[in-house]
C-alpha cells in the first residue's frame, strides 16, 4: 500500500533523508518514530506530496507520488501536527469544504460528514465556529477531514495531541477500528501510544531506518532492558548472596521489609531466569510470595537506538 524506495532529500549542503526503503502493506498500523531533526517530517511531506524529493520515489496504493502526483494524494487522508483550520468556520461548513476540495459531490459529502462527526465524537459541536472549539476537539475536526473522503492511506502525525486520557482512548479505539479499512502511518512522540496502538515501528535517526519490527521484537532488543522482581520470605542480605551466585544472574538490587524482601535480579544476556530462580528458592526453601517478570519498554529501545546512531555518526561529524 505505502512502498518507499531509495528517498533521498538534501535541504542545501545538509542531507535531510538518506536513501529511505520501506514497505507498509495493507491494513497494517506503522508507528513512525524518530528524534528531532531525524528525518521523520521531511518523509511525510514527500509521501503526502508537500515536498518533491531529491531522488528516489514513493508509491501509494500503486501510484507514484512523482508521475501520479493528484491521484496519490486522493489516496492520502492526511493529519498534519498542526492541522491547518479555518476559524470563522463552522466544523460541518468545513468539512463540506474540504469534501469540495476533493470532488466530493453533494450527497456524498453529507453522509461522509455525518459519518466522521460520529466516529470522531463532533456531533455535539458540529454546528460551532472552529475558533470557539477546544484544543482537544480541534484535533478531532482534522481527524474527521483526514477521513472524509474514505481513503485507503492514513497518514496521522501526533493524532492524539492535545487530547484528555478519554479522547486518547477514544482516538485510539477509532484507529484499531479503521485498520480493517486504512492502512495507517502514525508518527507520534508518545511512545506508550505506539506500543498500544502500532503493528510495527519504523524508527528514523540522522535521515535512515536504523530499526523496524513489532513492538515486542524492538522491546527484546534492549541490552539488559528485562528484570525479575522476586518477594520471599528471606533476610536482604541472604536472598542477595544466594542469587549472586548464579551464572545467570547479572545483578541483584533488594529491599527488606518485615521479613520479606523484595529483590529486583538482572538477568545475563537479557535470558528469561524464571525458572533457575524458582529452584534457588526451592534448594533454600523461600516461600515466593509474588514473582513478575518485567519487559524492557519500547522507550528504552528507542533512547538505546538512537543514541548509538548519535555516537556512530560523531567522528564522521568532526572529521
Amino acid at each position: 500500500m505505502i512502498e518507499v524506495s531509495n528517498l533521498v532529500k538534501w535541504y542545501g549542503p545538509n542531507l535531510a533523508v538518506n536513501h529511505l526503503n520501506f514497505h507498509i502493506p495493507k491494513g497494517e498500523i506503522v508507528g513512525f518514530l524518530g528524534p528531532n531533526g531525524a528525518g521523520k517530517s521531511t518523509t511525510l511531506r514527500m509521501l503526502t506530496g508537500y515536498l518533491p524529493p531529491t531522488s528516489g520515489t514513493a508509491s501509494i496504493d500503486g501510484h507514484d507520488i512523482l508521475t501520479a502526483s493528484q491521484e496519490a494524494r486522493r489516496r492520502i487522508g492526511y493529519l498534519p501536527e498542526s492541522t491547518p483550520l479555518y476559524p470563522e468556520m463552522r466544523v460541518e461548513e468545513y468539512l463540506h469544504y474540504r469534501g469540495q476540495l476533493m470532488n466530493m459531490s453533494r450527497n456524498e459529502r453529507r453522509s461522509r460528514i455525518d459519518h466522521v462527526c460520529d466516529r470522531c465524537s463532533l456531533t455535539p459541536v458540529r454546528r460551532r465556529l472552529i475558533g470557539n472549539l477546544s484544543k482537544g476537539n480541534k484535533q478531532r475536526v482534522g481527524l474527521a477531514q483526514a477521513l472524509l473522503h474514505n481513503p485507503p492511506v492514513l497518514i496521522l502525525d501526533e493524532p492524539t495531541a492535545g487530547l484528555d486520557p478519554n479522547q486518547i482512548n477514544a482516538v485510539r479505539s477509532l484507529i484499531h477500528e479503521l485498520k480493517d479499512q486504512h492502512t495507517v502511518l502514525l508518527s507520534t512522540h508518545i511512545l506508550p501510544e505506539v506500543e498500544k496502538s502500532a503493528d510495527r515501528v519504523l524508527i528514523i535517526a540522522s535521515g535512515e531506518i536504523v530499526a523496524q519490527g513489532t513492538p515486542e521484537e524492538l522491546r527484546r532488543q534492549v541490552t539488559a532492558g528485562a528484570k525479575v522482581v522476586m518477594e520471599v520470605n528471606a533476610a536482604a542480605e541472604v536472598v542477595q548472596n544466594q542469587l549472586k551466585t548464579l551464572a545467570v544472574v547479572a545483578d541483584v538490587q533488594t529491599q527488606e521489609s518485615a521479613g520479606w524482601t523484595l529483590a529486583t535480579i538482572t538477568p545475563q544476556g537479557g535470558q528469561d531466569i524464571r525458572q533457575a530462580l524458582g529452584q534457588a528458592s526451592l534448594e533454600n526453601k523461600w516461600v515466593i510470595r509474588e514473582m513478575r517478570y518485567e519487559t524492557a519498554t519500547l522507550e528504552q529501545y528507542f533512547i538505546q537506538i538512537t543514541a548509538r546512531q548519535s555516537q556512530a555518526r560523531t567522528p564522521s561529524a568532526s572529521a
